[in-house]
């Protein structure tokens, strides 16, 4: 009884050595299909990165700041008018049981110019806001330079100009003076106007924005000088992390008993929060723009396959006459294109890990490339090549030997 004969089997090894054999055949096909799927996984992986890592720098950043800062500002009130907070609502604020700090600052009628030579009129966005003792640890701001308000300096005329202030005042440091009233010239007008010595420059506040733009006085010395009338306009809290939410709920109240509902109460932190959320929902636009890319690749990877059948029909009738089998035949066509597809996806893992990295290093974030956008990346790869190769080793593998050695 005879032996029947067996085609032998291709081991892994074997595989990898035909597709590869493959595609060193055509090198400049190779790069320019491999730089398809190259694009767009480098686009997928850069997205997530740099989202990821501006993600990453606004927690720590909230970990840093704490979020439980809380506002108190007043509303409008049933005829459409501002309210007013009462002379004594940072007080009963600092009552509240879990209340660890409480700052305030006051809307003064006044301007800040550089000399008193400078009308008025030119402003440069600069609020003049008479501050408590207490705003600078509350708000948990650093001075850049000098000192911030104590309790002697609070009653003269000194000032601490936060960090924009500085800047459009032309000031980088403590030392210097400002002119603060409404005066246009080198004689007062009615309401007056005098010399304030810069005590401090603010760092930025991240959590209240607008003292950066503000020129901060203190409490006394707005009411002496300014004709400040004592009421803020903004008070600032701390509390205990786990208690904020039960802070929040009695603020209005404790402020305004009468009138609660004429009070807004806010949480700066809310504002980074949002912001992150909104760079997460344009995230997905881009991994949309990304995912075509990355298909239009994988039509270039199909494309070259198919091409490459019709170009290499001998070498199919060929191999097919010398006993291999159409699996055999589909598998090798199969694996060039995993291949072709895994080159591009390596080179375009490593190039968009590579831009995360610059463009995060380049906004002073910590670089972040989560390891599911790697590993996610590797099975779009995977899927994209074996979709494009699938159809193209499946033609190769109906091709009959006679059939491919004639037409070649």
């Amino acid at each position: 009884m005879k032996d029947e004969l067996s085609p032998a089997r291709l081991g892994a090894a074997d595989v990898l050595r035909v597709g590869l054999g493959g595609l060193r055949a055509r090198p400049a096909r190779v790069v320019l299909s491999a730089l398809g799927i190259a694009i767009g996984i480098a686009t997928m992986v850069a997205v997530i990165g740099i989202s990821s890592s501006g993600k990453e720098d606004l927690l720590r950043r909230l970990d840093r700041l704490g979020t439980n800062l809380l506002t108190v500002k007043p509303g409008d009130t049933l005829f459409g008018e501002r309210a007013e907070l009462p002379e004594t609502a940072p007080e009963m604020v600092r009552r509240i049981g879990p209340v660890t700090a409480v700052g305030a600052t006051g809307s003064v009628d006044a301007t800040v110019r550089r000399t008193d030579r400078i009308p008025a009129e030119v402003t440069h966005g600069i609020a003049v806001q008479a501050a408590t003792i207490e705003l600078l640890d509350t708000l948990e701001v650093e001075t850049a330079s000098g000192g911030w308000l104590n309790a002697a300096t609070a009653r003269y005329p000194g000032v601490v100009l936060g960090d924009l202030a500085a800047r459009r005042l032309g000031l980088d440091g403590a030392g210097g003076r400002v002119w603060m009233g409404g005066s246009s010239g080198a004689r007062p007008l009615a309401g007056g106007g005098r010399w304030f010595t810069v005590v401090g420059v603010l760092r930025p506040a991240e959590l209240a924005p607008e003292i950066d733009r503000s020129a901060l006085v203190g409490w006394d010395a707005a009411q002496r000088y300014l004709g400040f009338d004592g009421h803020p306009t903004t008070i600032y809290e701390r509390s205990a992390d786990a208690a904020v939410g039960d802070v929040r709920s009695v603020l209005a109240r404790t402020v305004s008993p009468e009138r609660p509902e004429e009070i807004e109460v806010g949480r700066p932190s809310d504002a980074l929060e949002a912001r992150a959320a909104a760079e997460g929902a344009f995230t997905g636009l881009l991994l949309g723009l990304g995912a075509v890319a990355l298909l239009v690749g994988g039509v270039g990877v199909a494309n070259t396959m198919v091409i490459s059948v019709l170009e290499r029909r001998r070498e199919i009738g060929l191999r097919r006459s010398l006993g291999a089998t159409r699996g055999q035949v589909r598998v090798q066509f199969l694996a060039e294109s995993l291949l072709l597809s895994a080159f591009g996806g390596a080179a375009g893992t490593a190039a968009g890990a590579a831009v995360t990295a610059g463009f995060a290093l380049w906004k002073g974030w910590p670089p972040v490339v989560p390891a599911w956008a790697l590993g996610g990346a590797l099975a779009a790869t995977l899927a994209i090549g074996a979709a494009a190769g699938l159809y193209p080793a499946m033609r190769a593998a109906r091709l009959p030997p006679t059939t491919a050695l004639a037409a070649a």
